[in-house]
């Protein structure tokens, strides 16, 4: 749930902080002071568009932030998408979002303290909160949600998003055969590309680790006059002496000698004596490996063309196929792949064809099972809609889950003897029906429904989808369009009861439906300084009877004492003492 929603810089509110309660928060207040604008920041919160026209007047910056608590049903479904994005905090029960915006127009989004992209923002905020306005309204009369609502009542979206991974193996099979139905001619071509490809690399035959070795040659030969040079230089003087000076080893023969002496007056001496004889030993050994080394350097310019051209080759290929020898191995096993294919392309067309029948009748057994839960679960789902919509004085109307299929005898999948069109929800086409009056032919939803019917069609649906929504926080906006106080208290009544499983925020104007609140909010304005600066308080009961009486239209003894029964009524039925009905 949204435990604290804080606000500061943003349009008219300079700063603000809400405490909300786990169960059923009402804000009223008057036309323009800030209602919407609380509204407003949590959409933007939850990832909306940044308006650097919101930011309030002479200040560089607008903030938004919240706290959540959220249970454990929606931290399993947080724990891949915060781990993914390394947003794991301390406590899994508590999560920490945050909007900030610019007045120059940049804004950032953080989750946890750390900075994110707004869709990282978004995916979260959708599994925590659900906010319905009357743009949200209006997705009920949008064919293609229905199908979705269907099946969360039904629990069905699991076997659904099993269905679609069968559905985009086929797109994926399906794009395959086409590659391979292309125009033989262009089939020829990019078979004699990729055999002249295959060849190139195939002449070379390059090795990943030989390229080092061939330049490391290639600096030998180059310099092997300068190595001749100096390493004979090291011989001469190691161990074959210049006219005027002694070899290394003569010197240190004669040191090893002397120190021998000296040894056999003094022992003290013995290791030194020792390691001169030693060193004498190792000079020798050094001056014979210069000397090898000296009658092994050659010089090949056949050998170092050879190296030249091979280099070039690698270099070539490197070029073309990737930029490293590994990058071009790689093309090679997919060109030889590919190639073999389209060599094979009628036995490969042959072998797709009966994986395309299969998944054809595999998607079909699973859509055709997903089909008939449907239709069980579309029946309870119109009663449950119909005595909902009875509870709103609709008690006239019908309510139907339309589901319709369409014949595809060509791609469709095999359902029973019927090929039968699909997508990646199955072949049902789902449209909610209603007949708002009695005696009325059941029509689309978008047909009939006027605003104020929409709004208690979409109550109805949220209330009978409560059930099984798992989002913690539900904010209605303007939930009372075209609803009047006849049957506001019944409305109140209904999002009072949403509260059961779900933290319910509601703006209204309706004292009726406010009636209902655990918390009431009162959203004010004033002027502070030449500013105009919004503020809440949460309202007592005797302040609930005044803010009432001033929504009813009146602050006389008669509209309080109105206000009081709306109060009384309400607390009657949320005691279980009265009904609205």
């Amino acid at each position: 749930m949204l435990e604290e929603l804080r606000i500061q810089n943003f349009a008219i509110i300079e700063s603000l902080t809400l405490n909300f309660a786990a169960d059923f928060n009402v804000i009223t207040g008057e036309t323009g002071a800030g209602k919407s604008i609380i509204l407003d920041a949590m959409m933007l919160l939850l990832g909306g568009r940044a308006d650097p026209g919101a930011v309030r007047a002479g200040a560089e910056r607008a903030l938004v932030e919240g706290t959540f608590v959220v249970p454990p049903a929606v931290q399993d479904r947080l724990l891949p998408i915060l781990s993914d994005n390394e947003l794991l905090a301390e406590d899994p029960g508590l999560i920490f979002l945050s909007r900030e915006v610019r007045s120059n127009g940049r804004s950032t989004a953080r989750v946890n303290g750390v900075t994110v992209r707004l869709e990282v923002l978004a995916e979260v905020g959708d599994l925590l909160v659900d906010i319905h306005g009357q743009s949200e309204h209006l997705s009920l009369l949008r064919p293609r949600e229905h199908i979705y609502l269907l099946d969360r009542y039904a629990n069905l979206e699991e076997p659904r998003e099993a269905l679609s991974g069968l559905v985009g193996r086929l797109r994926g099979l399906r794009d395959e055969i086409k590659s391979l139905l292309r125009d033989e001619a262009e089939l020829a071509r990019r078979a004699d590309m990729l055999a002249f490809q295959i060849e190139e690399i195939r002449a070379v035959n390059p090795n990943p680790e030989e390229e080092e070795t061939l330049r490391e040659e290639r600096v030998r030969l180059v310099n092997s006059e300068k190595l001749a040079e100096l390493s004979g230089k090291a011989y001469d003087l190691l161990l074959g002496g210049e006219p005027d000076t002694a070899a290394a080893t003569d010197l240190l023969q004669q040191a090893a000698a002397a120190l021998g002496r000296l040894a056999a007056i003094d022992p003290t001496l013995a290791e030194q004596a020792e390691l001169a004889a030693g060193l004498s030993a190792q000079v020798e050994d050094l001056g014979v490996t210069m000397r090898h080394y000296r009658d092994r350097v050659e010089f090949s310019p056949t050998r170092i063309d050879e190296l030249e051209e091979r280099l070039e080759a690698i270099n070539r290929l490197k070029r073309k196929y990737g930029g490293t020898i590994p990058a071009a191995l790689d093309f090679l096993a997919r060109a030889e792949a590919e190639l073999n294919n389209l060599q094979h392309s009628e036995e490969r067309l042959a072998q797709l064809r009966d994986e395309e029948t299969n998944l054809l009748r595999s998607i079909g057994e699973l859509a055709g099972r997903l089909s008939e839960a449907r239709r069980k679960a579309a029946e309870k789902l119109a009663k449950a809609i119909e005595r909902e919509l009875g509870d709103l004085r609709m008690a006239g109307g019908r309510f139907e889950v339309g589901i319709a299929h369409e014949e595809d005898p060509q791609n469709g999948a095999y359902v029973g003897k019927q090929r039968l069109a699909f997508d990646s929800t199955g072949i049902d086409r789902v449209e909610f029906l209603l007949s708002a009056n009695p005696g009325e032919p059941l029509r689309p939803l978008a047909k009939v429904a006027s605003g104020g019917e929409t709004a208690r069609i979409m109550l109805a649906l949220k209330g009978v989808l409560g059930r099984v929504d798992h989002t913690p926080t539900l904010i209605f906006d303007e939930i009372d369009q075209g609803i009047g106080g006849r049957i506001g208290a019944v409305v109140g009544e209904k999002l009072w009861g949403l509260a059961d499983s779900h933290q319910v925020l509601v703006v209204t104007h309706l004292a009726q439906l406010a009636g209902f609140a655990d918390t009431h909010f009162r959203v004010s304005k004033a002027e502070v300084n030449g500013r105009t600066v919004t503020r809440t308080e949460v309202l007592d009961d005797k302040a609930r009877v005044e803010e009432l009486a001033e929504m009813l239209g009146a602050q006389t003894d008669s509209a309080r004492q109105s206000a009081h029964d709306i109060l009384m009524l309400a607390r009657r039925i949320k005691d279980g003492d009265g009904v609205t009905r």
